[in-house]
């Protein structure tokens, strides 16, 4: 068997957001409150939207299945990057790194695919609005999901696979968790079977949904343009609006994470990227949601008044 097919490691040392002894307490005091604001207000949005009979659509069973993603998203990092903030252990066995890899890859691109699925509905819900109910079903968003599992689990897989048959030289990974651009920086020759999967079927599989979101607005943008009322100009804008925030923070760290080549990897500026995209991103989206959300900060009014009624 060909001896390039196997790893020269056995193990990873993740040497995290920053070697800096002194700067350990503030890295863990900063990624700690971030965690906590995530699993709180994900975990408050969830709630809403399955306790409130008024966020029965559609539309907030794929934000409740968004809050999920978030919520899992951040506990694959963060919890091992607090822990490694703390000791002098940062040592990974190679099988955790290449599963956090694998588990990693495919929630986050499920995001993806989550946020496709909701411009679809926005989209029945402006352009033909008349069908939203028939066309828009509850199984119809259980299929998406499905779907979108199948293409996330086996893309994942692929890249997985193909990084865990690299020649590494050095065990001395410079992130916080195991990610795809630090795992082929350490490859002793140019990954250039990974690059091209990358900017080849990788393309595809990531920015599919993007193109798709694309489409769905551009659509939007057409019926919205002929509408004459300013309170239907209003109210198209106010459901769209935070959904178009939550893509444009998503779909900008993707792109500069992952579609470059290896060879203009930047350790330091890419970890910097990299706990805004799976840290800060994910906690800003249920307060991006319930802000700019009439539905959904009503919601969370109302369940924060019956809480109180009963302590009373």
């Amino acid at each position: 068997m060909d001896d390039t097919n196997w790893t020269s490691v056995s193990e990873f040392v993740l040497l995290g957001l920053s070697e800096r002894q002194d700067l350990q307490p503030l890295i863990f005091a900063g990624l700690l409150t971030t965690y906590l604001v995530n699993l709180a207000g994900n975990s408050l949005l969830l709630g809403a939207v399955w306790a409130d009979p008024r966020l029965r659509s559609p539309m907030y069973f794929l934000l409740s299945q968004l809050a999920v993603v978030d919520m899992s998203f951040a506990s694959i990092t963060l919890p091992q990057a607090l822990v490694h903030a703390l000791t002098q252990r940062r040592a990974v066995p190679f099988a955790s790194c290449m599963a956090q890899l694998f588990i990693f890859m495919a929630v986050g691109n499920m995001e993806g695919y989550l946020l496709a699925a909701m411009a679809y509905d926005r989209y029945v819900a402006i352009c033909n609005p008349l069908h939203y109910a028939t066309v828009v079903t509850r199984p119809l968003c259980l299929k998406m999901a499905a779907v979108s599992w199948a293409v996330v689990i086996p893309h994942s897989l692929l890249h997985t696979v193909m990084a865990a048959r690299l020649r590494y030289c050095s065990r001395r990974l410079q992130h916080f968790f195991c990610d795809l651009p630090p795992l082929l920086h350490l490859s002793c020759t140019r990954p250039f079977s990974n690059e091209l999967a990358a900017f080849t079927e990788g393309v595809v599989v990531v920015l599919a949904p993007f193109v798709f979101i694309l489409a769905s607005y551009a659509c939007i943008g057409v019926t919205v343009g002929r509408l004459r009322s300013a309170h239907g100009l209003r109210k198209a804008l106010s459901t769209c609006g935070s959904h178009l925030t939550v893509v444009m923070l998503f779909y900008g760290t993707v792109a500069w994470l992952y579609f470059r080549p290896a060879s203009s990897y930047s350790q330091e500026r890419d970890r910097q990227v990299a706990i805004f995209y799976t840290a800060v991103a994910p906690a800003l989206n249920p307060l991006i949601y319930s802000l700019r959300n009439k539905d959904v900060a009503v919601a969370l009014r109302r369940a924060r008044r019956k809480v109180l009624a009963r302590g009373a």
